[in-house]
Formats: C-alpha cells, structure tokens, sequence
C-alpha cells in the first residue's frame, strides 16, 4: 500500500518545497538503517551521525520526510497531559515517571533549537485544559491536587477570564498550565532535515515492503531496492503495527484537523485579539483547538479506525463540516467559508497510554507509541534510541527504562471492535466539546 503525499495540511504549505528529494533506485549496503524520517528517526539520525561521523548510517520515509504526524499535529510541546489516569499514589507515581520523560524531551528539542538556531514559532505560553461544562470542574480539581504534588504551577479560571484571554465565552472552566510550549511543527521537523549530518543519506518516497533477518544482517526490500544492513531501527510511529512490529502492544488512529485563514483585523478586533493560545480538552474526544501565532485558528475534534495510509477527500471534507461547526460554536461571529484547510494524519496509541522503546532482536531497536504527545517525546527518544543501539547509557535512558510499558492488546477483530466502542462511548460524553 502506498503511503500518498498531500498538499492539505497548512502547516506543511507554510514551508518551501524542497529540491533535494531522492527516492531509492539501487541495492545498498550500510551500518545503520533507520526507517521512518519524522522527529524520531531524523533525531535518531542525527545522533548516529554525530556518534559515528566515518559510517555510513541510510534513513528512509515512505513518503516525504517530515510530512507525516510529525508536520500533522496541533504543534504541542507538552509537559503534563490530563487523560492519563492518576488517582491513587501508585498511579501518582507512574505519573510523575511520564511527566519526567516529557521534561527531557522539552530539553532535548531546547537543545536543537539553540544548537542549530531553529525559528519554529516557539512560545511558552503554556496551555489550557478546557471545558464549556462546569460539571467538569472535579475533574480538575482532582487534577490540580496532582499537580500541586509534583510542583506544576497551574490555576483554575471561569468564563469572565477564559473570556478575556482566548477571545470566546465559550468554555466556562479551565486549568491553565504554564509549562506547555506552543510551535510550528512544520519548522520543527524541516530544521531537523536541513541539518542531518553529511554522512546520513536520506531517501524518500521509499516504501518498505518486506524485512527479514538473516544471519547477523537484516535485509530490507523496497520497491525499487534493496538494502542490507547491521543494525536497524524503526521509528515509524503510527505505522509500526503495519511493520509486524510490537503489534499486539500499539496500535494506530486516524485524526482530521481544519485551520483557518488567517483572521482579517476587523475579525481580529472582533474577538479582542488575543495573544496566542492552545486549549485541549479535558474530556478525550473534544476538541483541541489553537490560536496561532499568525491569527489563524486550528481546531482537532475527530478521532476514529481508519484506514491509516489515505483519507479520501470525500471522508477529509465530512470531518471538516464537524471542524467548521466547532469554531462557530466557539467564535459565532466568523464567516462560514473561513476554514482555509483540512487533513488527516496518524497517532500510535498503547492500551495505557505507555511508549515504545525497546531492543527488539540482536541488533533490532524501535522507538514510537507516543500517545498524541509526540514533539518532545519522539525527539527525545529518537536520540536515545540512537544510544541503546550503539551499546551506550545515559541518564535519559534510565529515566525512559523506569516507565510503565505498554501492556498486551487483544488480536483483531476484537482490537477493532474495542477500540471503535471506546471512541463511539468518548465522543458521546464529550459531543458538547467538539
């Protein structure tokens, strides 16, 4: 099946086209391969690169690097999540384990940006959780009480004062959290290609058909080549299931975005022109919505089992009727042709919302599974992957290796048929936040 690329997502038509595009027409050999060039493989390579400046290390996409999930997302650089289950103090343990991995991956894409002076519209703005219901208010008081615990700064705010600083009375309670970051993901993962080191090739639009392991080399058949290689590490994230890879412990959702035009003054003015901002909702299936940087308007409100290589524009344009209907909900007074585009792209999900990062085999690494939380999780563990797989440590990897891992998933049909009940439970609960 193949992995089709698109011009629908906004925050890839930002960028420029690229020139330097190779796809694989050759049989190779090398000493690393990386499959997969979003923020895990390109960090992945990176390190490699940097680790081992006289080898030949091979990254390969299936479609354009950087123009999967890694360009596809609400541009979230987290650093707590709500929907992660933490009443007891066992619980309020494995927590804290998760919010310590996204502190280390917000320091490993500080680290890039300052190291390669990388402007991806970075803001430290922090985040929203938001809710129209103030039923919804225990929820975050319970979750304020863990976040007290940890030393997050936060605070509760009502309508009078969501008002004020997002531009709509919509919501009626919120936890706002300072930590969160707000960014381009776009400029991001570019960044990461334009400053791959010399001795990384890069080859696109390059699918992977087949891999097996032969001996102590592991062959990887592409349609147009074939290459043989020592050592091996996947990072295709929403596709590693399609990989025969850790299958029965990820598995992959389909989501569909909208973004704006950008706001005219006048529509600007109208709202009371906010800073910029971003809102993820406290119940699972609502919406995420954002106020960028450039006055446009990105909203996220669908979630399902779909087929992960291709959305038709048929299904693409019945999603954004849902999208449109969000943002007037929220800003009544726009107009109705206001949504500039819409798309779709791919998350990893695990049973417990745990992540991959494992030595699968002699020589066979992965790292993916992100959970919706991919920016600085996936930058940090496509460095560390690089790490594990040359035999080293490091403290990021002991800090990765205390996390609760995925647990086992039920075979199909039954993984299907689950999850697609969950989600029908989900956006029913939250049919009032989408």
């Amino acid at each position: 099946m193949e992995v089709i690329n698109d011009n629908s997502c906004s925050w890839i038509n930002d960028l420029n086209l690229r020139s330097n595009v190779q796809s694989l027409s050759s049989n190779l050999d090398c000493e690393w391969l990386i499959i997969g060039a979003g923020y895990t493989g390109l960090s992945a390579a990176r390190k490699l690169g940097q680790l081992y400046p006289n080898k030949n290390i091979i990254l390969v996409d299936a479609q354009l690097a950087g123009e999967g999930a890694s360009s596809r997302n609400s541009g979230y650089l987290v650093d707590t999540t709500l929907n992660d289950g933490f009443t007891s103090n066992k619980k309020l343990e494995n927590y804290k384990k998760k919010t310590n991995i996204y502190k280390l991956g917000i320091e490993a894409v500080k680290k890039f940006i300052k190291e390669y002076q990388v402007d991806c519209d970075w803001n430290e703005c922090g985040k929203y959780f938001a809710s129209s219901k103030l039923e919804d208010k225990k929820t975050l008081l319970n979750f304020s009480e863990t976040l007290s615990k940890l030393g997050f700064e936060h605070n509760l705010l009502f309508n009078k004062d969501l008002k004020k600083r997002l531009g709509t009375n919509f919501y009626n309670i919120a936890l706002y959290t300072k930590g969160g970051i707000l960014l381009h993901p776009g400029k991001l993962v570019r960044a990461m290609i334009d400053t791959l080191p010399k001795n990384v090739d890069l080859y696109e639009n390059s699918l992977l058909l087949d891999w097996k392991k032969i001996d102590n080399r592991i062959n990887c058949i592409f349609q147009n080549g074939l290459i043989k290689t020592k050592k091996i590490i996947f990072a295709t994230n929403g596709f590693l299931k399609s990989l025969g890879i850790k299958s029965n412990y990820n598995f992959p959702i389909t989501l569909t975005a909208s973004m704006t035009r950008p706001l005219l003054d006048k529509e600007f003015e109208s709202i009371g022109k906010p800073k910029e901002w971003g809102v993820l909702p406290i119940r699972p299936m609502g919406a995420t919505i954002r106020m960028t940087k450039d006055r446009r308007i990105l909203i996220r409100n669908t979630a399902e089992v779909f087929n992960p290589y291709k959305m038709p524009k048929m299904e693409l344009d019945k999603r954004s009727i849902n999208q449109k209907i969000g943002i007037k909900k929220r800003f009544p007074k726009l107009p109705e042709d206001i949504i500039q585009s819409s798309w779709s792209g791919i998350v990893s999900r695990s049973r417990n919302s745990s992540q991959i990062f494992e030595k699968i085999d002699q020589n066979i690494f992965v790292a993916g599974c992100y959970n919706g939380s991919g920016i600085g999780v996936a930058t940090l563990f496509g460095e560390q992957i690089a790490v594990k797989a040359s035999d080293e440590y490091s403290e990021e990897i002991k800090i990765i290796e205390e996390r609760k891992k995925p647990t086992w998933l039920p075979p199909e049909p039954f993984l299907s048929i689950g999850v697609r009940s969950r989600l029908i439970y989900e956006r029913a609960r939250a049919q009032s936040e989408i």
